[in-house]
Formats: C-alpha cells, sequence, structure tokens
C-alpha cells in the first residue's frame, strides 16, 4: 500500500517536531503525526501492525527517535511503515524545509528567459485549492 502525505501534513509534524525537541514532549507530537493520516490510512496501518495500535506504534517510534532532528523522525516513520509494507510517500523538498534555497537554484531561475515567477505562484495557488476541496470532501463522508 502506498501512502502519500501532502505538504501540510509533512509541515506540522516537523513543526511539532522541533516543538518536541526544544520542549522535550512528544505527546503532542505522536498526536500531531497520527492526525496527519487519514481514519481510511490508519485502519490500513492498523491491519498490517501485529498489535494492531497504531498509536502504540507511534510511541514505539518515538522512543527510537533520538529527539535531535525532525527528519530523523520522518525517515524513521517511513522505514518503520516499510517494514509492513506501506511505502510512505512525501514531498523530498517539504522535507528539508529548513534548508534555504541553494543561490545556484536561485540563480538559476533569474537567469531563465522563459522563467515567470507569477506561473509558481498561480500553480500554489491551484495546489492549495486542490488540497482544500480534498479536505472538505474527506469531511463529507
Amino acid at each position: 500500500m502506498e501512502i502519500h502525505l501532502d505538504k501540510r501534513a509533512v509541515k506540522q509534524i516537523r513543526l511539532s517536531a522541533q516543538d518536541a525537541i526544544e520542549e522535550g514532549d512528544t505527546e503532542t507530537l505522536r498526536e500531531d503525526i497520527l492526525e496527519a493520516f487519514t481514519g481510511e490510512q490508519v485502519e490500513e496501518i492498523e491491519r498490517r501492525l501485529e498489535n494492531g495500535d497504531f498509536f502504540e506504534f507511534l510511541t514505539d517510534l518515538l522512543d527510537e527517535w533520538s529527539g535531535e532532528d525532525a527528519d530523523e523522525l520522518l525517515e524513521l516513520l517511513d522505514t518503520q511503515l516499510g517494514d509492513v509494507s506501506i511505502d510512505l510517500k512525501f514531498d523530498k523538498r517539504t522535507v528539508a524545509a529548513d534548508a534555504e534555497p541553494d543561490e545556484e537554484d536561485e540563480d538559476e531561475d533569474d537567469d531563465d528567459p522563459d522563467y515567470d515567477e507569477d506561473e509558481d505562484d498561480d500553480e500554489e495557488e491551484e495546489l492549495d485549492e486542490l488540497d482544500e476541496d480534498e479536505d472538505d470532501d474527506e469531511e463529507d463522508k
């Protein structure tokens, strides 16, 4: 099975992980990770887990996590879900959201005569609208 975490879910996990790193409390982090998955995804994960409890799975996962790096947490989540045949997909750029864009990347856009910054903004707005529509559909169910 494949599960895709959208950009917002990954960002929320990263922010919550950062809070957990600073405050030493993983309770909110565990709940935020749980909320990143839909009810159907949680049910499917629980069917595949030996103990059938996603909350307990997350507790064990957080016990294994060093508590020092959000990227490590996401990789650990990916690995542990992979062990139960769940392929976790997320935008790799979002995983490195704290990293600043390379100057080379910025320069490439400036040098590209076909590059239109407004076009990127339009695409981003369309993606946001699609995400909102999906959220509305899920709420209707």
